[in-house]
């Protein structure tokens, strides 16, 4: 064992990065606890587009396990990939059901798109976008996907509703769901603030088992399944590009391509902050690598049968738990393999218990705002619009394009127009043309 441990220390350069194998795999369990959802949710959502679920149960599986290996192999970032959520119901609610594309032809788009992605992330375009992000956007970046992460989890807890006055109201934190999610979220409180390791896991099973008592968990229904891999051909290799190459389709790629790019470059930036990743310039090495492992995650995914596979913003959790390289990424990699046996065992996790993790997830990621110039309200305000724009319109890149519109405008207006990198100002006009075309 002393010499696996040796061969992963040396493979993975656990030391150089202040980790061990323990603390990685502590890391890799978390990050898959919290994003295990999407084994179950992704083929909910792309059946009302007409696709087969257990298919795409499959295929999501398949796409997450090449995403996260990518990522781990080519970066050594503890980033774990999946097919995104917002990207999915774009594919099902908008360019399926709402245009009539059919799902086989929307694949045909997410294979073109990632073979784009691919060509960018092997030049310095992507890399250099992701990385003329300012400083205060990027911080502003990492605070509001901390943000977005908690409105997730308390979303998923029933803690937050929908209300049709006020559009959002408080739900019930004495039953239900919400009382599974308030006991994980003290429990998993307590366990971070003493410094146990793999808090947030603990927390995810003592949320799990509590959930037994109020009947929120569900009963087993068995711990193995056999997968039945018949039924990945319904969607494997069912593309049709023909119809994705057709002019009128232009829109619907360049939409995907849109949402795609610069969610992840949100991602990747409001992560690999809260690691530690970004060098003294704020920029984050190896950008370019890790976009290529997102763009091979996206081609394999549309061959695979699912929609754009894409950096989680869960993977902070794993990072929020030490992991530092890409051995959590391969941990990930494998729970998702096992996942394909033990559907019966993961499906009783609770979307009440992860919500914890989330929502200390999402604290921890604020104390990145401390790295704001609160002397410079030029850099505070297009700071805080994207921060708060993430949660409020349920959109990282969203947020993301608010925050380069102002900071150019506002830089410019206050005669530090030259301080402001060219490519921010062209983005500033992308994004305001974004918003004109929506």
């Amino acid at each position: 064992m002393s010499n696996n441990n040796g061969v992963l220390e040396e493979f993975f350069s656990l030391k150089e990065n202040n980790t061990d194998v323990k603390t990685e795999v502590i890391a890799g369990i978390t990050t898959f606890m919290t994003m295990a959802y999407i084994i179950f949710v992704n083929p909910a959502i792309l059946s009302d587009a007409g696709m087969p679920f257990n298919g795409v149960f499959i295929a999501t599986i398949m796409g997450a396990i090449l995403g996260t290996l990518s990522m781990a192999l080519l970066t050594n970032y503890p980033f774990a990939l999946a097919s995104g959520m917002g990207l999915n119901a774009f594919f099902a609610y908008s360019v399926v059901i709402g245009m009539g594309v059919t799902w086989q032809a929307a694949l045909g788009i997410i294979l073109l798109e990632g073979i784009i992605f691919i060509i960018l992330s092997v030049t310095p375009v992507r890399e250099m976008i992701v990385n003329s992000i300012p400083m205060a956007l990027k911080t502003g970046i990492s605070t509001g996907i901390g943000l977005f992460i908690a409105f997730i989890g308390l979303q998923n807890a029933g803690i937050v509703v929908a209300d049709q006055a006020t559009l959002v109201a408080m739900g019930s934190v004495l039953t239900g769901p919400g009382l599974v999610a308030l006991f994980g979220l003290l429990i998993t409180g307590i366990l971070h603030a003493k410094g146990i390791k793999g808090a947030l896991l603990w927390g995810i099973l003592a949320s799990t088992a509590f959930g037994w008592i109020n009947g929120v968990t569900p009963a087993f229904n068995g711990v193995v399944a056999m997968p039945q891999m018949s039924h990945w051909s319904e969607v494997l290799l069912q593309l049709d590009i023909g119809s994705a190459l057709s002019f009128s389709m232009m829109g619907v790629l360049l939409s995907f391509l849109f949402v795609d790019m610069f969610d992840t470059a949100g991602t990747l930036v409001g992560v690999s902050q809260q690691a530690g990743y970004l060098d003294e310039n704020g920029d984050l090495p190896k950008a370019s690598r890790a976009l290529l492992a997102d763009a091979i995650g996206t081609t394999g995914g549309a061959l695979f049968g699912t929609s754009t596979v894409t950096t989680y913003v869960e993977s902070a959790s794993g990072v929020a738990e030490g992991g530092r390289t890409g051995l959590t990424g391969v941990i990930v990699s494998i729970l998702f393999f096992l996942s394909l046996f033990f559907k019966p065992l993961i499906g009783i996790v609770p979307a009440a218990a992860t919500a914890p993790a989330l929502i200390i997830v999402g604290t921890m990621m604020m104390t990145n705002i401390t790295k704001l110039d609160w002397d410079d309200f030029t850099e505070i305000l297009p700071a805080f619009v994207a921060m708060i724009a993430m949660p409020l319109t349920y959109s990282i890149s969203n947020g993301i394009a608010l925050g380069f519109i102002v900071y150019p405008i506002v830089k410019l207006f206050t005669g530090k127009g030259k301080d402001v990198h060219w490519l921010v100002y062209v983005l500033g006009v992308v994004f305001v043309f974004y918003f004109v075309v929506h």
